[in-house]
């Protein structure tokens, strides 16, 4: 009967011995991480300048060789960017497979748990076999019948602590998990990104060569190329401004729209047509979805049919982007807002709460049912429209941007604010990671480009 229950006891209280070995990993890993934030440290510093060659190419008289500088710095400049995108992948490389092996002792702790705790709850109705005195008659001494007793004792109070470990197992693999899922949805961010900029690079080199054999590397020539490029209002206000998931509109319309915006919001109409550009960008990289495959069932799916049959518009037919291997897509129009981000600029409220983001103790919050209430519409209301707004129309697409980007800083009007403001837009939380500078220089590049057109526009 001891042995019976000495063996339990120490099937109980045994634990892993693979201390060690997990330890002197741990360090590898961090000596890794800490040798890539060395080199992203460096690219950083190499980076900066590059910028500081461009800016000063830019400021300088135009001509043709502070052209060709302001090209070589710019496609170094996006080729370290590159470098550390990857460097940043790495790292997220290294921390992914940490959360993975975090996950795997997790999920053996918890099915080693749960073994231990089947093997208590066995034991333990073979024990209530035994009364009290069966284990007393069954003990040599006084001293080993106390013995026993207290071994029963312990074996049945580790019931409880084996249901905590469980429930705590439990809760922290969930958490694991959803660590995971952020640095899956960072890195896979961060590979766009690395894509665009690839082809930045691309487009750069090619522009400079062209340059080179129309000019032959003469001045004259170069001034008399710029005089002849030299585009009139009609031209600017004629040419399409794209528009991801939305058919082409012309520039004079799309300025107009993000003029609107630009009042109402405080956003430079530049700024605002400037992630549209890099948001249409990307779109020819995601490509699209469909709703029933490609978005979140639980969270974007009940708000998208309602918001959709508030609009009219038939789900099935609508494009919403595709979504990534590690998780959900399922963004609406030009601006790529999911619903349940539009609700909140779209004017959908939850029946219950009536709010448009969940609130605490409230269950199934995005499983509604879900309301539209035209007050409530704030892209709606700056517009002036009767109509509820519409993600997938230019000029509501327009408006919804500039809002969130003046929600995002933007409206400040300063070239940092702006910057951080698309960071925020694309990046979010990792808005400050230098591996998204690329998103955000992109957005200003662009913004630097309509902001010569709206002068030339204006007559400046």
């Amino acid at each position: 009967m001891r042995r019976f229950l000495l063996f339990i006891v120490f099937s109980v209280l045994s634990v892993p011995a693979a201390a060690f070995a997990q330890s002197s990993a741990a360090q590898a890993v961090a000596q890794r991480q800490q040798d890539l934030r060395n080199q992203l440290s460096a690219l950083e510093s190499q980076i900066a300048a590059q910028q500081q060659l461009l800016d000063t190419a830019q400021s300088q008289h135009q001509t043709l060789q502070t052209q060709i500088d302001a090209f070589n710095a710019e496609i170094k400049k996006t080729q370290l960017q590159i470098q550390a995108i990857n460097l940043t992948i790495a790292q997220l490389n290294d921390n992914i497979g940490a959360h993975n092996q975090t996950l795997s002792d997790l999920s053996a702790k918890l099915e080693a748990e749960k073994e231990s705790l089947a093997q208590i709850l066995r034991q333990t109705q073979m024990l209530d076999d035994y009364s009290v005195v069966s284990v007393a008659l069954g003990s040599k001494d006084v001293s080993g019948f106390f013995s026993d007793l207290d071994a029963f004792t312990s074996i049945k109070s580790s019931l409880a602590d084996s249901f905590n470990q469980i429930e705590q197992t439990s809760a922290s693999t969930e958490a694991e998990k959803e660590a995971l899922q952020a640095r899956l949805a960072e890195q896979e961010q961060l590979r766009t990104v690395a894509q665009l900029a690839k082809q930045a690079v691309v487009v750069q080199e090619k522009e400079k060569q062209q340059l080179l054999e129309q000019t032959k590397g003469i001045e004259a020539n170069y001034q008399k190329l710029i005089a002849t490029n030299q585009r009139t209002a009609a031209q600017i206000r004629s040419e399409l401004f794209m528009l991801r998931d939305t058919a082409a509109i012309p520039f004079g319309t799309a300025l107009a729209y993000a003029q609107a915006a630009e009042r109402a919001t405080g956003t430079r109409a530049a700024v605002t047509l400037g992630v549209l550009k890099q948001e249409t960008n990307l779109g020819e990289n995601l490509g699209t979805g469909t709703w029933r495959v490609d978005m979140a069932p639980n969270r974007d799916q009940p708000v998208f049919v309602y918001i959709t049959q508030t609009l009219g518009l038939d789900p099935d037919k609508m494009p919403v982007s595709k979504k990534p291997w590690y998780g959900w897509g399922g963004a609406m129009g030009p601006g790529q807002f999911i619903p349940s981000t539009w609700v909140c600029y779209g004017g959908f409220v939850n029946a219950n709460t009536g709010t448009c983001t969940p609130v605490s103790g409230v269950s199934n919050f995005w499983a509604g049912p879900w309301q539209y209430v035209a007050g409530k519409d704030r892209v709606r209301r700056l517009l002036g429209a009767s109509a509820p707004s519409n993600p997938w129309d230019a000029q509501v697409a327009i408006m919804a941007t500039a809002m969130l980007m003046a929600d995002n800083g933007a409206g400040r009007q300063t070239p940092a604010a702006e910057r951080l403001a698309a960071l925020r837009y694309f990046a979010g939380g990792h808005a400050n990671n230098p591996a998204y500078a690329f998103y955000g220089d992109g957005v200003m590049q662009f913004a630097a480009q309509f902001q010569q057109d709206i002068n030339q526009l204006a007559g400046l």
